[in-house]
């Protein structure tokens, strides 16, 4: 009998687990589309040029690294 009280117990703190995130959920500020597409365009930037930065980075240490061993 008391684990069914348990299990009830349970259920009941799910439910308010749910009931709780759903109002968080109505107070969140969701970006418009415009805002998502700034936001993407700024970590597409990014990304391509620390790639850049990344790939110099390592050609660079190539050659150092062919030049001593030498």
């Amino acid at each position: 009998m008391e684990r069914l009280t348990d299990s009830f117990a349970s259920v009941g703190r799910l439910t308010d687990f749910v009931r709780e995130a759903w109002q968080e959920l109505k107070r969140v500020h969701w970006p418009t589309r415009r805002e998502t597409y700034a936001a993407t365009g700024v970590v597409v930037l990014v990304v391509i040029f620390f790639a850049i930065y990344l790939g110099l980075v390592d050609i660079l240490l190539s050659y150092a690294r062919q030049w001593l061993m030498r």
